[in-house]
């Protein structure tokens, strides 16, 4: 009879041990995964004010555009003039060439 309970207490010791140490592996698991998050979670406290930096950049740039348009008007202006000015040199050139021509005869 002690025999019977001498092998069930060493059955039922072997049993926990073996989850005993399965909770050991699990917690250092557990405790691994733990400090891989609180490092990624310091890696990303510092894009806290990114999405307001974001925001602001985005108003900065869509304020730049506003003013960009009228200087972009005023920039097609300034060509249609200077094409305006290469033609008119150009039939001023031809006329000059032409009234030199006509002497010359």
């Amino acid at each position: 009879m002690v025999t019977v309970v001498v092998v069930i207490n060493t059955l039922i010791s072997l049993i926990l041990f073996y989850v005993a140490r399965r909770v050991w592996r699990l917690k250092k698991k557990i405790t691994r995964l733990a400090n891989i998050l609180s490092a990624a979670e310091r890696k990303t406290a510092r894009l806290a004010g990114a999405p307001a930096a974001i925001m602001k950049g985005q108003q900065s740039l869509y304020q730049l555009r506003q003013k960009k348009q009228p200087i972009e008007r005023q920039i097609a202006q300034v060509r249609q003039i200077v094409n305006l000015l290469l033609v008119g040199q150009q039939i001023w050139r031809r006329s000059l060439g032409w009234s030199k021509m006509r002497t010359r005869r």
